[in-house]
């Protein structure tokens, strides 16, 4: 598989390094690390750390594949 080249695929590594973040804050909500924003249903609820992780995983693979393999 090629890797993605040129302006576009900077555009998807952003979204996608964003997405990870998200995810990776959704986690630390779900593990009670982050209580910020004080009325987010998400906080201390376990069930949002495994989402976060999944939804980082899917989006780091995404870079991962935009990266393309290195030889």
């Amino acid at each position: 598989m090629e890797s993605l080249r040129g302006p576009l695929s900077v555009i998807y590594m952003i979204i996608a390094a964003l997405m990870v973040f998200s995810g990776l804050f959704w986690a630390l909500q779900g593990l009670g690390i982050i209580m910020w924003p004080p009325e987010s249903f998400m906080l201390a609820d376990r069930r949002w750390t495994l989402y976060g992780i999944l939804w980082a995983l899917g989006w780091a693979g995404l870079i991962w594949v935009l990266r393309g393999r290195r030889s």
